[in-house]
Formats: structure tokens, sequence, C-alpha cells
């Protein structure tokens, strides 16, 4: 928000570290800092020219204005080494003084290369306006108030050169002085606080781009202090307490008075003293008088502010002259870069202990049973009273001692953790389509090759159990498709008899269309036969036979007959396994083509 110049114009940015021209009795070195800020201007002006721009339009009014952004870093750190409240007449006055050098050596600067090299392209249509600025600039240098006297003796000096040159020989540059927020190239240059910015805390933490933190002490409080008059040994003790506790407030031998001068813009953790939101748009208020475009500073307002608080800021910005205003509310948003606290310092809410939902002692279940490239065997689910599963046991017939063993192991950890909340969906995305023998044609005509008993049995709960969506990857293979040339069949009348299909029971739990053209979603799905199941038991009428409810349609094992699909199908294979949906391939020239997905096995 510094750059508020014309539109499609480009400014390149500069600032000097304040700190650099602080001498060791603490007053401020305003000459080496001038002849500072003189090099940096230069340095810019030359880069104009040697710059590249994205469109024409911007490069010609780069090229025909030159603005320029010079501009300074750490005075927060500048005024607390002074040992001076950052909400303070006096601070302030080193504000406008230190402010009005950099502007006055800016624009003695742009009318010295003027003379030399000749003012801004449109300087002669804007000469009077312009004046009428640097005149103003320097009515408000007359007017600092609180700042040390050989400060505001340099500042008129430099500013009276300023009228003289650029009444005799015109400006080179439209623009010279902006503050900007110098985030990146502040921690760079090691600086404590950036920009016009006072310090955030004593200990901040600032997040990395690559993940992590980094641990921020402020290094500019043992020159505070020894200006306010502590000993070597007070001081390491307060600095040794402020690394321990993250604040000031209640550090060893300090004064209360002094406590302002090392007040925040945050609340420090275990603290209560900030700065107020006033404070800030004072400062800035301070340095507008001397700056060519704006001032980028967050006004930090703490987290109880009421959208009132926010507009009298705005409100007090705009009475005092300012050009841009930045408030930020502590906590509005979910990550900042600087925080006072690092994660690890945040307390971490621990987690519930788990809470296993088991079963009653007395419980429904449905027993299902399959074979696998003919290996048989049983699975028993127990439910809830809700009709979900709850408990899973595997029993294999013919297959010895340890294959139980094994398979009953791994229905006790199933059942274990779906009564510590594990979804079914999780299992079944897991397991199925795991592959190893046996493998093969399978008993049950909706699943009808498995890669393995296990892809067979969470195939199975994933219809039994899951919606459509849930079972997804359960009917990603393996379920019965339309091919051309194979005839739809009909719908059965619902009922029992529907549920007949060469002497097995076949359901599918699809939608069939009403009278009126609705769809209503099919009712035989297992989980909902439980609740049957659950509500025939409580009232005393036994165990309800398994049938499909209204709307639920069986389909045939095999098509009818004539389909040339149906034919191949019949016939038997020694052909692999589809490599897509698992089911036989059957030759098919030279090579070997599924008739369930359509997948070649490489030529045709």
């Amino acid at each position: 928000s510094e750059y508020m110049f014309l539109d499609d114009s480009a400014c390149n940015l500069a600032s000097v570290n304040l700190m650099k021209f602080r001498r060791p009795d603490g007053t401020f070195d305003a000459q080496r800092f001038m002849a500072a800020c003189r090099i940096t201007f230069i340095a810019q002006e030359i880069l104009v020219d040697h710059a590249s721009y994205p469109t024409p339009r911007i490069a010609r009014n780069s090229h025909r204005f030159r603005p320029i952004g010079l501009g300074y870093t750490n005075l927060g750190s500048l005024i607390m080494a002074a040992g001076l409240p950052y909400d303070s007449d006096e601070a302030r006055g080193l504000c406008s003084a230190v402010t009005a050098l950099l502007h006055g050596a800016a624009y003695r600067t742009s009318a010295e290369l003027a003379a030399a090299v000749g003012p801004f392209e449109a300087f002669e249509e804007n000469r009077a306006p312009m004046l009428r600025v640097m005149e103003m600039h320097w009515e408000k240098q007359e007017q600092i108030r609180n700042c040390p006297a050989y400060l505001k003796e340099v500042v008129r000096q430099v500013w009276d050169e300023v009228l003289t040159a650029g009444r005799r020989y015109g400006f080179r540059n439209a623009q010279a002085t902006v503050l900007a927020p110098t985030g990146t190239i502040s921690f760079m240059m090691d600086c404590d606080t950036t920009g016009i910015e006072p310090e955030i805390a004593l200990v901040k933490y600032k997040q990395l781009a690559g993940g992590g933190s980094m641990k921020i002490v402020n290094q500019t409080v043992p020159l505070a202090l020894k200006t306010l008059g502590y000993n070597e040994d007070q001081i390491a003790q307060i600095v040794a307490y402020i690394e321990a506790q993250g604040t000031i407030e209640g550090a060893p031998h300090l004064r209360p008075e002094h406590l302002p001068v090392f007040d925040c813009a945050f609340v420090a953790p275990g603290g209560t003293r900030f700065i107020p939101w006033r404070a800030h748009v004072l400062m800035m208020a301070a340095a507008q008088p001397f700056i060519s475009g704006a001032i980028s500073k967050t006004v930090n307002m703490p987290r109880e502010s009421t959208p009132e608080d926010i507009a009298a800021a705005f409100m007090e910005g705009w009475k005092l002259g300012l050009k841009a205003l930045a408030v930020y509310r502590d906590g509005s948003k979910e990550s900042q870069p600087l925080s006072t606290r690092s994660d690890s310092d945040k307390a971490a809410q621990p987690l519930p202990p788990p809470r296993r939902e088991r079963l009653p002692d007395t419980r429904q279940s449905i027993t299902h049973k399959f074979s696998v490239n003919g290996h048989e065997g049983y699975i028993t689910v127990g439910l809830y009273p809700d009709g979900r599963p709850g408990e899973l046991f595997i029993t294999m017939a013919k297959e010895g001692s340890t294959i139980g063993g094994l398979m009953d192991c791994f229905g006790t950890a199933v059942s274990m953790s779906l009564q510590y909340g594990v979804p079914l969906k999780v299992y079944v995305e897991k397991f199925t389509h795991t592959r190893f023998e046996p493998q093969g044609i399978t008993s049950n005509p909706e699943i009808r090759v498995a890669t393995s008993i296990v892809d067979y049995i969470f195939r199975w709960l994933g219809k039994t159990f899951l919606s459509e969506e849930e079972s997804e990857p359960a009917a990603s293979s393996g379920e019965h498709r339309e091919f051309p040339g194979e005839p739809s069949e009909p719908e059965a009348e619902p009922g029992p008899a529907a549920m007949k299909a060469g002497g097995r029971q076949v359901a599918h739990g699809r939608a069939t269309a009403t009278p009126s053209g609705q769809t209503r979603p099919g009712t035989a799905k297992l989980s909902a036969k439980a609740m049957a199941f659950r509500r025939a038991a409580s009232n005393g009428e036994g165990y309800p036979s398994y049938s499909p409810g209204p709307g639920v349609t069986a389909r045939r094992e095999t098509s009818e007959p004539g389909s040339e699909t149906a034919a191949i199908l019949r016939l038997p294979s020694d052909g692999p396994a589809c490599y897509r949906c698992g089911a036989l391939t059957y030759p098919h020239g030279s090579c070997y083509l599924c008739h369930k997905c359509g997948s070649s096995m490489g030529c045709s």
C-alpha cells in the first residue's frame, strides 16, 4: 500500500537500516545516514533505465516520471535503543526528524542529478505544483517538535538546500520516498523490527516457507537497558528472564516506569501490555508529511476489537492526513508469518481414549456361505441393534487348523477394530482386489470372480452393508454387465419365488421405476434385513425369511438362450484372468478376450 503514484508505472524500492547509524553514545549520525541515502538513491535512479517492465505503457510512464521508493527500516529498534516508548511524543519526534532527513537527502540528490543529466521528462509541465509540494515539505519540517536539537538543525539545513537546488535545476524524479513493509529484507539485514513498525514481541517465532518455525529473540533490549542505566549483571538477568518467559513483565530489577519502553504490538504470553492502536496511527502521522508516497504499516488491534474500533481507526487516520492504513485484528487470520508462540508452546489437547462399543450379549447375525474356486467357507457377521456390523467370524471348510486359525485371528482383528470405530468402508477399500491363491470363479452370481478369499469377503461385506457409493471398490469388478447382443432380462415378480434361480437365493438391491416414473431404492440390503431380524425377534415372531422387498428384481444366473455372449460364457476356458476385472478370458484369435469388460490380452 506504499506505492500510490500514477497508474501503469513502476517503482523500485530500497530500505536503509537505521540502527547502522546509531553511534555508541546513542546519538544518530545524520551525515552518514544522508550519505548512504545519496548512494542508494543514485543506484535506484540508474536502475530505472536498466530495468525491464511488463508492458510498454508501464515502461513509458516509468521513464517519463522516474519514480523511486527510497525508505528505511528498523525504526522500532532505534526508538527502543534510545530508551523511548513507541507510544511517546519523543519517539514520534525522532521519527519525524529521521524521515525528514531521508526525504531531504533523496530530493537533494534528485536535484543534483537533474543538474547533471536534466529533470524528468514531465517536470516542466508539473514544475509549479511540484515546487509547491517541496515548499509544503519545508513548512512541515519547521513544525517538528520533541526531537533532538542537533537533528532539527540538520533537517532545516538539508531542506533549505532542496528548495534552492530544486528551483534552479528541477528534479530528476517525480517521486523519491516510500515506507515499505520490508518483511523479508529486514530479516536478511538482521533487523529486530521492520519498516516503521514497533517490535511485534520480544520473543517471536517466524514461520518458515519449508515448514517449521524459527525462534527470534530481540537483540535491542540490552542496548535499551544500558541506555536506561542498568548494569551488566542486571541486564543479563533481565535478558535471561525474557528468553525463559517470553515477556519482560515481572523481570528482576526492572523498574515499572521503564515497562512502556518494551511494549510490543502483541501481548506476550503471560503478559498484559501492548501498544494501543492509536499509537500506530500517530506514528504514521509523524512520518507521512515527509514521504512522497504512502506508508505500508499494520495497525495492530487486539482480538476484542469491535467494528466500531476499526472504523474509528480509519477515521483517525483520515483526519491526520494518512494516505493508507491497514488494520489487522489479532486472530483474524488462520496463519501469520510471525507469532508470539511456537507450535510446541500451544497446549495440546489430549485425545480422548478410544472407546470400544461392544455388541449386546444376545445379538442378531447373518451367515453367508461362499465358494472360491472350489474352496468353501462361511462368513458370520454379528450385528448391532441398528443393523451395523460389529463382528466377523470366518470358517474355512476342509482347510486344516493352520488356515482356520489364521482366518479366525483375522476375523477377530477386524471385529475389534469395527467395535473401536474403524469404518467398514476403510476395510472394503483396503482389502478389495487383494490377489493370492485360491482365486477364481465363485458361487455368488453378484461376485462372479474373486482374486482371493479376502477379496471375496470384503466385496461381499461392501455389497451387503454399504451404500452403492461407499461400496464402489467392491463393485468395480466382477459385476454383471450388459453387452451388445445380450438381451435384457425381464423383471421377476417380487416375493420369495423371485429369489429362486438355479436352486440358490439371489438378491439384488437395485432400484426400479415406480408407476409414477419415480425411482425408489431397493430394500434387499442385508443391513436393512438386519433391522427386520431385530424387529421380528423383539415382537416374538421368530426370524423372518430372507426375501427382497417391493421394487427389487431378481437376476437369473444365465442369459437367455441364443445369446452369443452367454453361449461363450458357458464354455469352459483355460485362459488367464482378466487384468482389469479378474473374470476369466476366452480365446479370441491368437490371444484372449474378456467378455465382461471387453479388455483384450494384447492383440485385438
